[in-house]
């Protein structure tokens, strides 16, 4: 590259020395022919030159040899010698010399174009007897002036101009091999601050470099923010806008060109990159939550050999892998209530096959009856029989079965008349399970006024804490409703907020023990509905309610009139 630089600025350095060289010798030779000129001016207006060549060009016949010897001869000589012209000559008007430095040449026809005899001036580049030379020509006026009787040549030698034009030259050469010296001494400067700033990448390496950037900042989901050594952002992607909220490119508040800390990031991540520009230091695994988007960050400080990169910031949404996870815990959920189902099943199974091997057949019938009228020995959720979805019945059961084992009683709300099929049970239940466990959290787990934790509820019967779930089908939309026994949610909390909790630690924390809550919002809005609190509720006994609307998860149908009530599809 150092080569290629230099070769540039040579060649463009000789270009404009030869330039400047043409021109240089131009203009020596345009001084040249207006010394010439007027020398030629001077000469042709001295009264006394006038009359003598008016004299001899009114002879028919020209005396050489008194020529020589002359006035004219002499003085024009004296001129020319003044002067250092090569010439100073002098014409009548047919054309004859007058006057010659060779006299040998004097009284003969002049071996040029005497042009001035025609009354005008001309500058020319001509061969004569005295050999090359840039020469003007004159006309001398007679002296009452109106009629030209002669003419007046004088030369400057191209030798001479040539001299003039070696000096010239000379004194380029030298400006343009300091200017040569100087190009080198840039070029390599210049080089090795290239070199220095672009890491020692060639240009089709830094080419190179700009694609590969673009490709992985723009074909990756992950986010990707750019710091500078000086802190400031030079670099993010449009997977770091969306998850952050940045502003867009286009905007006047683009994050990119301002410093870290001035950008409106988290401060967890402004302190993260703090320490990375600071003391090198790597943070890895920050959790953040932004907007409705949870993330894990890790910044990253950069180093290329002993040059400072400065740092680079990455996320990596995590939204879909906690509502995959809660889609997991939901079917978990099911398959232990399966378990459980085909245990009491198979147990009463063994024993109907029992008292059929021992031929007990009176027995087995009136067992058999009893099973089925009785239904399932463990049905720990009052009013479930309202919810005819399968799927949906069986998710709740078993929610109520988990719920039971710690003491809480889940129950559906008497207003309760579900027959619709869920078609997408996978959010459906993601959203109800984390509304679920939260609210068993929340009644089992309240807190006193003095911070004790107290254990039951005195606002059931019973003292045991319970958690009621309603359920509504309006066309394709699921409409829930999730109260509790529990102390309720403190004022002024964002209880949708990603970690947040209405307990200061613990195990098992109340209303949005970390993620439940804001992921079954999120999970709620990417389909177009949402979740809310609608009743905070209060410290002396009554819990909050949260309500859900989650449309697109049911099938549209009208209730057939033949459709069996609850309990003869139970039966």
């Amino acid at each position: 590259m150092t080569a290629l630089l230099f070769a540039a600025v040579a060649g463009t350095l000789v270009i404009c020395l030869l330039a400047i060289g043409w021109l240089t010798t131009q203009r020596i030779h345009d001084q040249a022919q207006q010394e010439a000129l007027g020398i030629a001016r001077t000469v042709a207006s001295i009264p006394e030159v006038r009359e003598l060549v008016t004299e001899q060009a009114g002879e028919d016949v020209l005396d050489a040899r008194a020529l020589v010897i002359g006035p004219l001869q002499s003085s024009l000589e004296e001129i020319r010698q003044r002067t250092g012209a090569l010439f100073v000559i002098a014409t009548e008007d047919r054309g004859l010399r007058l006057a010659h430095p060779n006299p040998d040449l004097i009284g003969q026809r002049v071996s040029t174009d005497p042009v001035a005899l025609s009354g005008v001036e001309d500058t020319s580049a001509e061969r004569g007897t005295l050999g090359e030379s840039l020469r003007a020509k004159v006309p001398v006026w007679s002296p009452d002036g109106y009629r030209v009787v002669g003419e007046i040549s004088v030369g400057v030698s191209v030798a001479a101009v040539a001299g003039d034009v070696r000096q010239a030259a000379a004194s380029v050469a030298v400006v343009g091999l300091g200017g040569l010296v100087l190009a080198a001494v840039s070029s390599v400067y210049l080089q090795r601050r290239l070199r220095r700033l672009t890491l020692g990448l060639e240009p089709e390496e830094i080419a190179a470099s700009a694609r590969d950037q673009a490709a992985v900042l723009y074909g990756v989901q992950d986010g990707v923010i750019g710091v500078s050594p000086e802190g400031v952002i030079t670099v993010r992607n449009k997977a770091a806008r969306l998850l952050l909220g940045l502003p867009h490119r286009a905007d006047r508040d683009d994050v990119v060109g301002r410093r870290y800390d001035e950008a409106g990031l988290p401060l967890t991540l402004t302190g993260a990159v703090a320490a990375a520009l600071d003391s090198a230091t790597s943070s890895t695994g920050l959790r953040l939550s932004v907007v409705e988007s949870s993330m894990i960050a890790s910044v990253v400080p950069v180093r290329r050999g002993e040059v400072d990169l400065g740092a680079v910031v990455m996320l990596r949404d995590t939204t879909a892998v906690e509502a995959l996870g809660s889609r997991l815990d939901a079917v978990e959920t099911m398959a232990s209530a399966l378990r459980a189902q085909r245990h009491e099943f198979a147990n009463r199974l063994h024993a109907l096959s029992g008292l059929l091997s021992a031929g007990h057949l009176e027995e087995a019938r009136e067992f058999l009856q009893h099973v089925i009228d009785s239904g399932p020995i463990r049905d720990p959720v009052p009013g479930i029989d309202a919810v005819q979805d399968t799927f949906l019945r069986a998710f709740i059961g078993a929610k109520g079965v988990q719920a039971h084992e710690l003491g809480v009683e889940v129950r559906v709300g008497a207003e309760t008349s579900f027959w619709q099929t869920v078609v997408d049970p996978q959010d459906a239940t993601a959203v109800l399970g984390n509304l679920l466990d939260n609210a068993v959290r929340a009644a089992l787990e309240r807190q006193a006024p003095g911070g004790d934790t107290v254990i039951g509820h005195p606002a059931d019967p019973s003292g045991r804490p319970w958690v009621e779930v309603d359920l509504l089908g309006d066309g394709d939309t699921l409409h829930l409703a999730v109260a509790d026994s529990g102390g309720g949610v403190p004022a002024g909390l964002d209880i949708f907020a990603a970690g947040t909790t209405t307990r200061d630690a613990g195990e098992h924390e109340a209303h949005g023990h970390g993620m439940g809550l804001s992921l079954a919002r999120r999970l709620a809005r990417q389909r177009g509905g949402d979740v809310w609190l609608a009743e905070p509720g209060t410290t002396d006994g009554t819990g909050a309610l949260f309500c859900a609307r989650l449309p697109g998860v049911l099938a549209v149908s009208e209730p057939s009139l033949g459709r069996a009530t609850p309990k003869e599809a139970h039966r």
